[in-house]
């Protein structure tokens, strides 16, 4: 965060244990979730699964992501396709500029339009090979916002893009990190969604100074639920997520007992959203990790509940 970013007052402030209690609100708020393409068929069926289990909640969109340097690209795909023909949900594609042509990328997002599907992520995306500097693909999009850029000579898509609370770890610093931001805006994105976070007040602060830029669309805090800490430690250090410290003693001696991690972090994900929400923050995206429950139960706590077929706008059985 910029040293001259001033400190501001929230309504609610954060302190641990969060003093919010699980009463619910009288509109509930407004959800999507993320899946990632699985390797076999097997895990295809129990991502299927879990989509048609968070389908009931009526989430704004679903998002399918790339793996890696776009090496899940043709699963991508084929989940998005599936997603379109065997659900109701609304199927948001990742795209990103890692190993095509621009003429490659064109070509799948017009795949995608004359499937339905209206909604694009778009995301520079990593290097192929872990470990090495992004390079652009001889003859692609380089970078984001020309993805962007792109897309919308291809067709009038909805196109979501990236935003980093805690700043990209390749940004030179949070002032340029959001200019960039505003210039994907300015290319035509209509939302961004945010890398986890776990301290509220990260988010919130990100949220005015976006707003003091002028950016007017809007920002989505991204959730993940933690499911294995150890593994979260390697998410978190790679994308430049801090951990607070009440957050490794919450997890502390757990790892090895998943019944009670799925229980507390059920407890911190939905209590963060109840914060956020008291600060006038009424739209989520989880990432999933392609299981149902944990993001069912948050879901639950902050007063989401299944629809009816017609509010889903549901396939007849």
């Amino acid at each position: 965060m910029n040293a001259s970013t001033p400190e501001r007052d929230l309504k609610n402030p954060v302190t641990w244990p969060f003093e919010l209690s699980f009463q619910g609100t009288p509109e509930p708020p407004t959800v999507s979730f993320e899946f990632f393409p699985p390797k076999t068929d097997a895990l295809e069926t129990s991502l299927l699964t879990a989509a048609r289990r968070l389908e009931s909640l009526g989430p704004e969109f679903v998002s399918v992501t790339y793996g890696a340097g776009g090496s899940t690209r043709d699963r991508t795909h084929s989940i998005v396709r599936r997603l379109v023909d065997e659900t109701s949900l609304k199927p948001a594609a990742h795209l990103t500029c890692v190993a095509a042509t621009r003429e490659e990328v064109d070509a799948v997002a017009r795949d995608y339009w004359d499937a339905g599907v209206r909604h694009i992520v778009a995301l520079r995306g990593d290097a192929p090979t872990i470990g090495k500097a992004y390079e652009p693909h001889p003859g692609g999009y380089p970078f984001a916002v020309d993805l962007v850029s792109g897309l919308k000579r291809v067709a009038d898509f909805d196109i979501t893009v990236a935003a980093y609370p805690e700043v990209h770890p390749e940004a030179r610093d949070a002032d340029s990190d959001l200019d960039n931001l505003k210039r994907k805006i300015d290319a035509g994105a209509s939302r961004a969604i945010t890398q986890f976070f776990f301290d509220p007040e990260v988010f919130l602060r990100f949220r005015d100074r976006a707003a003091a830029a002028g950016i007017t669309i809007p920002i989505t805090p991204g959730i993940l639920p933690v499911t294995n800490f150890g593994r979260l430690k390697s998410f978190a250090g790679a994308c430049g997520t801090a951990i607070p410290d009440w957050v490794h003693d919450l997890f502390e001696g757990i790892d090895d007992d998943p019944e009670t991690c799925r229980l507390v972090a059920a407890s911190l994900a939905a209590q963060t959203c109840q914060l956020l929400m008291a600060n006038g923050v009424f739209e989520f995206h989880f990432y999933t990790l392609n299981r149902a429950e944990l993001s069912y139960a948050i879901c639950h706590m902050l007063g989401v509940r299944p629809k009816t077929g017609s509010e889903t706008g549901g396939r007849a059985a």
